[in-house]
């Protein structure tokens, strides 16, 4: 894509004007996207290890007799101080990535999160150094954040740089099934690891010992994909040609950088709040609270429906690819807003629905309003020019769940004044609009060429 390329052997068209794709550049373009791909799924690994993994063992790290209020507390701070540090993260290694390189910030943050999740695997519990533990642990985590907001940062940009234009959609759907992939593998380690190791107290072998073994899992994948960057992925010759700026992060909110970054923030705000209903809400009011699924009825209908999902963002990736990226987030933001929010209040008020029928709704629930995270990579991408592509990319993703964050604050206000199927549905159609809204004042990007400015 750049002018220093050189053609080796047979030359195939890659939709730029005047451009090839030489078999050089098309492996490069396979390692990045492949180490695109694996850097998704070892993020989100390490990010589901507290959720599926440590939640059943921080008895380990609490005095005995702690009240139920200050344990919920404290809980919850190990996963909040991971979502904090995500957007810090993505700000520093964003930054890095678009000043040194997106190859080099990779495998710093990626090497850095491994470490971290490895110190993590070690941390003593209460008995042996008291509520420092607890502190301890939540100050990993935070770090472990940082580093984890700066590992997907690098790794997918420079996969899309690599990209051709009609393939770009594609391989955007391809690298984000990561995320529900890693879901899965998570929750059969996380099955697996109850079954062989007892759970029954802070003195328990898996309280103990048996949860550690899952976060040695996550550093080890961590190091093998520094190994993989190291050895087989090449920095994006997209980078390597542009201008380099030395403020990033400045350059990204002046500007035209500037107004495009609100209209992807406000864009993803209403995808992320749609997201968080069904990867939190889901599960835990849903399937939980309201049609009281027992926890292997639960788990199972969670796993077909991340299967689906699996496939679906690879169909969204397709789809947008030949409709266009802002077609495709304008009719889903409106199909999440009706279909979405009709689907939630007939599983809201599906108590007398069969097993089968309540996973067929969750499976058709969460492809719908899912959808449009098979198509966000390349389009978050395509609205930046390369000086600050990274940066945007990582604070555009990650910056814009901090609102839809406190999904449950607002669902808890909203349930004050209507039933909690109303409420529930009322936030699905708000992140819907939102999201439809912001895609409607961007642009369309499929054929954003990046070797001009964006």
């Amino acid at each position: 894509m750049t002018g220093s390329d050189k053609t080796v052997g047979k030359a195939v068209p890659t939709g730029y004007p005047g451009e090839v794709e030489t078999p050089e550049r098309a492996a490069k373009r396979r390692s990045a996207t492949r180490g695109a791909f694996f850097a998704e799924f070892v993020d989100m690994f390490d990010i589901y290890l507290p959720t599926v993994i440590l939640t059943p063992a921080l008895i380990y790290f609490q005095p005995a007799g702690m009240t139920a209020g200050l344990s919920a507390i404290l809980t919850s701070l190990v996963f909040a101080t991971t979502l904090i540090g995500r957007p810090i993260g993505a700000a520093i290694f964003g930054g890095l990535a678009d000043r040194v390189g997106r190859r080099r910030a990779t495998i710093t943050s990626v090497g850095g999160f491994g470490v971290i999740t490895l110190l993590i695997a070690f941390v003593p519990g209460y008995a042996t150094i008291g509520i420092a533990s607890y502190w301890l642990l939540i100050l990993l985590r935070f770090l472990d954040g940082i580093c984890l907001g700066g590992g997907y940062t690098g790794a997918l940009p420079l996969a899309m740089e690599y990209a051709p234009k009609h393939k770009r959609g594609l391989l955007g759907g391809v690298i984000l099934a990561a995320f529900p992939l890693a879901y899965i593998v998570i929750n059969l380690v996380g099955m697996a690891s109850f079954a062989l190791f007892p759970l029954a107290g802070p003195d328990s072998p898996y309280a103990v010992w048996g949860w550690r073994i899952p976060f040695v899992l996550g550093a080890l994948l961590a190091g093998v994909l520094v190994l993989y960057y190291v050895r087989y992925v090449s920095e994006s010759e997209i980078w390597e040609a542009s201008e380099k700026k030395s403020a990033p992060l400045k350059n990204l909110f002046t500007g035209p950088s500037g107004r495009s970054f609100l209209q992807v923030f406000a864009m993803m705000t209403g995808f992320w709040l749609t997201q968080n209903m069904v990867t939190l809400f889901l599960p835990t009011t849903v399937l939980h609270t309201v049609l009281k699924l027992s926890g292997s009825q639960l788990t199972t209908a969670l796993l077909i429906a991340y299967a689906c999902l699996v496939v679906s963002y690879i169909g969204s990736g397709v789809i947008a690819q030949r409709i266009g990226r802002r077609r495709f987030f304008v009719v889903l933001g409106v199909l999440i807003a009706v279909g979405g929010s009709t689907l939630m209040a007939l599983l809201m008020n599906g108590t007398h629905l069969s097993y089968g029928a309540i996973v067929l709704l969750v499976c058709v629930f969460s492809v719908l309003v899912t959808a449009p995270w098979g198509v966000v990579l390349p389009y978050i991408n395509e609205r930046f020019h390369t000086d600050v592509r990274a940066s945007a990319f990582g604070l555009g993703f990650s910056a814009s769940v901090i609102i839809p964050s406190f999904y449950a604050f607002f669902y808890a206000g909203l349930n004050q004044v209507v039933s909690a199927a109303v409420a529930a549905a009322l936030l699905l159609g708000i992140g819907g609009v939102l999201g439809a809204v912001g895609a409607a004042a961007g642009p369309e990007t499929k054929d954003v060429d990046f070797t001009k400015a964006a």
